[in-house]
């Protein structure tokens, strides 16, 4: 049981908080974006995950974000992703934010582009600016395609709202198109949308207010940003919160601090094994520059971490990700007092994206089943990942490519 002493850090945790557009959330847990890649390859959701943020929303998440919805098929980051367009079943995605939403839950689709990091085999990789290097070719967008993504991702938003859900996320980390425009190692335009950091983050500026005029004033708008690329040559921490100051008043409810990329040779941040949240440093120093909530996502990995961030002021919200994959009720259990402590997964020299299988086959074995206990090895995570991947693409080149 948590010792009498963490009664109020406890209690702070699981106090409603109030974002700017009027949604009130019950706790401060949010399940953070990940890419489930449960979609069916059409781009709509399957069973499996609608059970899956049904199980999160049963074990009293405040909101969850569904990561990497497409706002068309052609810049996927995986062929698992969902596609929500003018051609999509709205209905089989109402049912998905039915589930989710059960229990008081916000459910939020996260709005995603990969740009230069779109899945190359259903895909053409298309950046900020031309890349032609060893482990990732790109060409550019025009300055017509790039002028007309506002307008996109306001679309996707509002077919959002007609769908049920509660909120979108714009997606500006983890190196996908918006993350790229912000970053000098991918953006190298000469024009209004390249060069210092004002010029960079103007797409993304041009996305938010087109996205919050598109939506209802109680329709949640949060913004994922890295703290840096942690990669050189990429964003770092001056500029990165130059972006927050520049979102301030902008009508967004939520900045979701994250950090890393997923350009090809990056190490991932969530397989680092560091101890301890990992941006609540860059919050902290992001509180003077905001008055828009804040959330970091990264490394939280007990209760005691999230209670602290939370009670000290470092951020309104924790964003929990591969801890509630490994116990989906995770909340609902903190407020009991129990589970203080998970125990991550150790894998000795795992290859790159591999430990990223084996939790997202963990995803698909709780939407099928409800599982939390038994799990394939490493290897066959792996195996069964490619796999799935493989035969999803062939479905989505079918679908959206007319490939016969």
């Amino acid at each position: 049981m948590i010792p009498a002493n963490n009664d109020h850090r406890q209690a702070v945790l699981f106090q409603p908080f109030d974002l700017p557009c009027g949604v009130v959330l019950k706790n401060r847990i949010i399940k953070s974006a990940m890419s489930d890649s449960l979609g069916d390859g059409t781009g709509h959701p399957t069973n499996a995950q609608t059970k899956l943020y049904q199980r999160w929303a049963k074990g009293d998440v405040a909101a969850s974000i569904i990561g990497e919805v497409q706002g068309n098929g052609n810049f996927a980051e995986k062929p698992g992703n969902l596609v929500l367009d003018e051609a999509a079943n709205l209905d089989r995605f109402r049912a998905l934010a039915m589930a989710g939403s059960e229990n008081g839950t916000g459910l939020w689709l996260q709005l995603g582009h990969a740009g230069a990091l779109a899945y190359p085999s259903i895909s053409t990789p298309n950046g900020p600016t031309a890349l032609d290097l060893p482990s990732l070719r790109c060409d550019a967008l025009t300055r017509d395609e790039i002028r007309k993504l506002p307008s996109q991702f306001a679309r996707t938003a509002k077919l959002a709202q007609a769908a049920g859900f509660g909120g979108v996320q714009v997606h500006a980390a983890h190196g996908f198109l918006l993350s790229q425009f912000l970053s000098p190692l991918f953006n190298r335009c000469e024009d209004e949308y390249g060069g210092a950091i004002g010029a960079r983050m103007r797409l993304l500026l041009d996305v938010v207010e087109a996205v919050r005029a598109a939506v209802r004033p109680d329709f949640v708008v949060a913004v994922k940003l890295n703290s840096s690329d942690q990669l050189k040559g990429g964003l770092d921490e001056e500029d990165a919160l130059s972006v927050v100051a520049a979102l301030n008043g902008t009508g967004i409810d939520l900045i979701d601090v994250s950090g890393g990329t997923y350009f090809p040779g990056a190490s991932s941040v969530s397989d680092s094994g560091r101890n301890g949240p990992y941006f609540v440093d860059f919050t902290k120093r992001a509180r003077d520059l905001t008055a828009t909530p804040l959330m970091a996502t990264g490394g939280f990995k007990t209760l005691g971490q999230a209670q602290d961030a939370v009670a000290s002021g470092a951020v309104d919200l924790v964003g929990l990700a591969r801890a509630l994959v490994l116990e989906p009720s995770l909340p609902t259990l903190w407020r009991a007092g129990k589970m203080s402590e998970l125990i991550f997964p150790r894998f000795s020299n795992p290859p790159q994206g591999g430990v990223t299988a084996w939790y997202t086959m963990r995803l698909t074995k709780i939407g099928i089943d409800g599982a939390t206990t038994s799990m394939d090895g490493l290897e066959q995570a792996i195996t069964a990942y490619e796999t799935r991947d493989r035969e999803r693409a062939g479905l989505w080149q079918r679908y959206f490519l007319g490939a016969a």
